[in-house]
């Protein structure tokens, strides 16, 4: 069988949430992923599950609030993890309440309940796989900063000593999507470093946490009836993937062709972006090869060697959502000649990420 196909088909068992770390693992690239607040807590237990149990890396959570310091949130990613042999519990038996794996509500702060780390200076701390930071949007700029370089060098060099995160290292900000220009924004360059942005609806199914309803929350488990389960229930067969499969995604997308007629269309997608009046900015260079990358990315998934429109639309919401700017009426640059505020603002009145990308998408693709 050809080996994309065979990609396709173990896409097909995956639920997006598991596709979306997929994707990020096979290129080494980190990923952002956006819920509602009354959802943000299934969803953050759903991730830790999956990054055990489908790919079987170690992993933290760590709640975030504008009270978490940098002391704070390194003690919580360098608490000690779960042996790797736990780290894939049988299918038949999930992890309980008093199962050393659990996900309980002490594994859920960040750092109360724990000792500060008693490493020595000159001692080097192993960071787990994946970092998973939920309303990771309220720390303040210094651990920000602190996050870009990990995700940069994987490595960082304190008093204490040196931090050094594995080479399979994914870190995956949880954030309560709000919809309001008021909501706290991650830094511009850490944001642009975060390949690619995935919305879990409320009522998109979980793969794992449903399973058992003692796991969902309270509000998420009395909707669990009315929400439709998905096809890929975890079962005996639901795939666990290794390494080996994520460098065959890797290489295979290296592979894909991309026709000029194609490249064309990315280009024009990447300048009507950044020309539209209602983007103040982040369609950046870094945002462009990534928007490249996953398009290839896409089309190994879908079972195809090369890039065909409907991947590159696709790619294009992934990749730039979280990235663009809204602009605001006043920095209009039409205002300089005389236009009218209150004009331009019932122009940008309904302008916001979604609405954007649509109407940049309407451009004429290739045949």
């Amino acid at each position: 069988m050809d080996h994309n196909v065979e990609i396709r088909n173990l896409a097909l068992e995956l639920s997006d949430l598991e596709v979306a770390l997929f994707l990020c693992l096979a290129v080494h690239e980190h990923c952002r992923v956006e819920t509602t607040d009354t959802n943000i807590n299934d969803v953050a237990k759903e991730l830790a599950l999956i990054c055990s149990i489908t790919f079987g890396l170690t992993r933290v959570l760590v709640d975030c609030s504008s009270a978490t310091t940098v002391d704070t949130f390194l003690t919580a990613i360098s608490a000690p993890q779960p042996p790797k042999d736990h780290a894939r519990p049988t299918r038949s038996r999930m992890p309980t309440e008093s199962s050393s794996t659990s996900l309980s509500t002490h594994d859920l702060q960040t750092g109360k309940g724990r000792a500060r780390s008693s490493k020595l200076p000159g001692q080097t701390s192993t960071i787990p796989n994946v970092i998973i930071a939920k309303n990771f949007n309220h720390v303040d700029d210094e651990i920000q900063r602190t996050l870009l370089e990990l995700m940069r060098s994987k490595k960082l060099s304190l008093q204490a000593g040196t931090w050094e995160a594995p080479a399979d290292f994914l870190f995956v900000p949880l954030i309560a999507r709000t919809g309001g220009r008021d909501q706290p924004l991650l830094n511009p360059h850490l944001n642009d470093h975060l390949f690619i942005s995935h919305y879990q609806d409320p009522e998109d199914s979980f793969v794992y946490l449903e399973e058992d309803n003692d796991w969902l929350s309270e509000g998420q488990a009395s909707a669990s009836s009315v929400i439709r389960k998905s096809d890929t229930k975890p079962s005996q067969s639901h795939p666990n993937i290794d390494r080996k499969v994520l460098d065959h995604v890797q290489q295979a997308s290296d592979a894909v062709i991309v026709g000029a007629d194609i490249i064309r269309y990315q280009q024009d997608i990447v300048v009507f972006l950044r020309l539209s009046r209602a983007v103040a900015g982040g369609i950046s260079t870094r945002s462009n090869l990534h928007f490249k990358a996953f398009s290839r990315l896409l089309a190994v998934l879908h079972g195809l060697d090369f890039v065909t429109p409907s991947i590159v639309a696709l790619a294009a919401k992934k990749v730039f959502r979280h990235r663009i700017v809204v602009a605001r009426p006043e920095d209009d640059r039409s205002l300089q000649y005389g236009s009218d505020l209150a004009a331009v603002s019932k122009v940008l009145e309904y302008a916001d990420p979604d609405t954007i990308l649509e109407g940049v998408l309407t451009l004429e693709a290739p045949l």
